[in-house]
C-alpha cells in the first residue's frame, strides 16, 4: 500500500483506526459551570448547604415539629442533604485550589448517585411537609395553635435546596453519560 507522506509541511500522521476501541482518542468536553470542581459547582453546593441548614434551623426552632412524621422526615432529609452538600463543597474547594478536574468516571458516578438520592429525598420531604402545612392552614384552619409560618418557611427552604441540587444532579448525570 502506497501512502503519501507530507513533504512540504511535515505534519504528524494520525494513527490508523482499525476498529479497536483502545486506539480511539477521547476528547474531553469543556467544564461547564455547575459541574464538580468548577466555581459554579461550588456555588451550587454552598447554596444547597445554606438553604438546607436554614430549613433545618427553622423547623427545629418550633417545639411541636416532632408530632408530625412529615416534619421529622424533612429534618432527616435536610440533615442528610446538607452534610452531603458540605462534603462535596470541600471536595470542590480542594479541586479548585489544586486545579484538578473531577472528571474521573467513578467519581462522577458517585456524585451522580449521591445527588440523585439526596435530591429525591429532599423533594419528597418538601412535598410531604407542604401537604401537611396546607392541611393545617387551609383545611383545618388551625394555624393559630401551630407555627404555620415557620413550617411554610422551612418547607420553602427545602424546596430551594432541591432547586439548587437539581442542576448539580443533571450536570453530573450528563457528564457520566457522556464519559462512557
Amino acid at each position: 500500500m502506497n501512502v503519501s507522506r507530507p513533504a512540504v509541511h511535515p505534519v504528524e500522521v494520525p494513527p490508523l483506526m482499525d476498529g479497536n476501541p483502545e486506539n480511539l482518542q477521547r476528547l474531553r468536553m469543556k467544564d461547564i459551570q455547575g459541574m464538580p470542581g468548577t466555581p459554579g459547582g461550588l456555588t451550587l453546593r454552598l447554596l444547597q448547604f445554606a438553604s438546607g441548614v436554614a430549613a433545618l434551623c427553622v423547623m427545629v426552632s418550633t417545639s411541636d415539629f416532632t408530632s408530625v412524621t412529615a416534619f421529622c422526615y424533612l429534618v432527616a432529609a435536610v440533615v442528610l442533604q446538607s452534610s452531603w452538600s458540605l462534603s462535596l463543597a470541600f471536595v470542590d474547594i480542594y479541586a479548585l485550589l489544586v486545579r484538578r478536574s473531577l472528571r474521573n468516571p467513578h467519581v462522577v458516578c458517585f456524585f451522580t448517585v449521591g445527588d440523585g438520592i439526596t435530591s429525591t429525598l429532599t423533594f419528597a420531604a418538601a412535598c410531604s411537609s407542604a401537604g401537611i402545612t396546607v392541611l393545617i392552614d387551609n383545611d383545618l384552619n388551625n394555624c393559630a395553635q401551630n407555627h404555620c409560618t415557620r413550617f411554610e418557611t422551612a418547607t420553602a427552604m427545602a424546596f430551594l435546596s432541591w432547586f439548587a441540587i437539581s442542576p448539580s444532579y443533571l450536570l453530573n448525570f450528563w457528564t457520566m453519560a457522556s464519559s462512557r
